[in-house]
């Protein structure tokens, strides 16, 4: 989304009209989740994806359309059935949601761009709320919005001080991450928040065989790696060349030399039991929403113990992931650090990591549908 939003400032910042499409909600099996993007630009070229295929055609030709006769936002729903998804090559068969929205003057975007741009370079973290449906005899338009920062300050509204109110409530904990949700208010209004932040960051407490497998895997998925470790031949830059910083001391005295936020996630892996317990002490003092701590349920229970006698809030230590990861059997240092990237990513994009393997119930309705086929071609 990022390319949407540098894109959209600088066709703003030339005065050019711009229409922004967004995935706002999904049902089934769709090419692309919630917050997909495609910006059009004025001569109708674009930047971003709704998924490809005969959807992404359709919904930039009514991006197109929408800007030749200047007209408003619009909110617009899209079936995918299995003839129109075989046309693409696909086997989706959901529905998507979509808000098509143009933005003819830059007073009305451009100062949000630039903000959201920010936020992704570092600074502080934003959300963005725009209405798709206004409550029933409310005379509210699809496209309205209210820009949120974290400080709690805003601009603009949804319609309404108890829409706006209720946004805002929204937005604290979708910052964190920068996530989106698809919110229907108790009113009938519905809208859209979506939350900008910086980059994930990983603080990856020990430099052993785990953290080394992990390093390179969160790298790729986007995130800034920190190494600590007070050991200089574990935490160097020919042994974690996709560190972004590392810093050889004890984790406990490495924390506060971190830009770390509540957008950042701990793993404790240190090479024992007692500086695992003073790790994890400290990483509980941090504003981090993830920590986590690599070792066995005995060993867990014994820091926990160590916590409680140390006066850590209860609920706080109810937060730490321990033992850390997804339980997939892993054994070996790599399908340790896949399991913890796993959960990891669960948390962070809120899966629940069950598997995704389709029911027994449904194979079986499968088969008879396809017996049913069968005796009919017979």
């Amino acid at each position: 989304m990022e390319d949407v939003f540098r894109e959209a400032k600088t066709q703003l910042e030339k005065g050019q009209p711009v229409v922004v499409a967004t995935v706002v909600r999904t049902k089934g099996s769709t090419p692309q989740k919630p917050g997909a993007k495609l910006l059009v630009r004025n001569d109708g070229s674009g930047v971003g994806t709704l998924g490809g295929g005969c959807v992404e055609g359709d919904i930039w030709f009514a991006a197109k359309e929408l800007m030749k006769r200047g007209g408003s936002a619009e909110h617009r729903d899209y079936q995918l059935n299995e003839d129109l998804a075989a046309q693409d090559g696909l086997v989706c068969g959901g529905t998507m949601y979509f808000l098509i929205d143009p933005i003819y003057r830059p007073d009305k975007y451009l100062s949000y761009a630039d903000e959201i741009n920010r936020a992704y370079e570092g600074e502080s973290s934003v959300a963005l709320a725009t209405l798709l449906k206004p409550a029933a005899g409310s005379f509210d338009s699809t496209g309205a919005k209210l820009f949120i920062r974290d400080d709690g300050t805003t601009e603009g509204t949804l319609g309404s001080a108890d829409l706006d109110a209720e946004a805002l409530n929204k937005s604290s904990d979708l910052m964190i991450h920068g996530n989106n949700e698809y919110i229907v208010s108790l009113n009938g209004a519905e809208y859209f928040i979506e939350a900008y932040t910086t980059p994930p960051q990983l603080v990856l407490c020990g430099g052993g065989h785990v953290s080394n497998a992990i390093a390179p895997m969160a790298k790729k998925l986007g995130f800034h790696v920190f190494i600590t470790d007070d050991r200089k031949e574990f935490a160097n830059k020919e042994r974690f060349p996709e560190a972004d910083m590392i810093v050889d001391l004890k984790p406990e005295d490495a924390f506060p030399e971190l830009p770390i936020n509540r957008n950042t996630f701990i793993i404790i892996a240190t090479r024992g039991h007692r500086y695992d317990n003073v790790a994890l002490a400290a990483a509980v003092d941090t504003s981090a929403k993830y920590v986590g701590l690599l070792g066995s349920k005995r060993k867990t229970v014994l820091i926990y113990e160590d916590l409680i006698r140390s006066g850590v809030d209860i609920e706080r230590i109810k937060q730490i992931r321990s033992p850390v990861g997804l339980d997939i059997h892993a054994r070996t240092p790599d399908e340790i650090a896949v399991s913890i990237i796993a959960e990891i990513l669960m948390f962070k994009l809120g899966g629940t990591g069950a598997p995704m393997k389709i029911d027994e119930w449904r194979v079986d309705k499968i088969r008879d549908k396809v017996g049913e086929t069968i005796s009919v071609v017979e």
